[in-house]
C-alpha cells in the first residue's frame, strides 16, 4: 500500500493531523482547530472589502486544489 519513503512520511503527518485536531475538537475550546484558524486568517466570519481579497484567495486556492487532484496533477 505504501511504498517510498514520502509515503511514510504522509501517513505519519496524517496520523499526527488526527490527532492534533481530534483534541481540538474534543476539548471544546474555541480557536484552537484548523477550520477555526482558516475561517479567523481569511476573516471568513467578518465582513468588508479587504476581506473578499482574502476569501478570494482562499477560494482560488481549494479551486486550484480540488482540480488538481481530480485531473491527477495535470493543473
Amino acid at each position: 500500500m505504501l511504498d517510498g519513503d514520502f509515503s511514510i512520511i504522509w501517513a505519519v503527518w496524517l496520523g499526527f493531523f488526527a490527532v492534533v485536531e481530534g483534541v481540538a475538537v474534543f476539548n471544546k475550546k474555541k480557536g484552537d482547530t484548523l477550520s477555526e484558524h482558516v475561517w479567523q486568517l481569511f476573516s471568513v466570519k467578518h465582513e468588508g472589502k479587504a476581506v473578499w481579497a482574502r476569501r478570494g484567495t482562499l477560494y482560488a486556492f481549494l479551486l486550484w486544489l480540488v482540480t488538481h487532484f481530480v485531473t491527477g496533477g495535470a493543473v
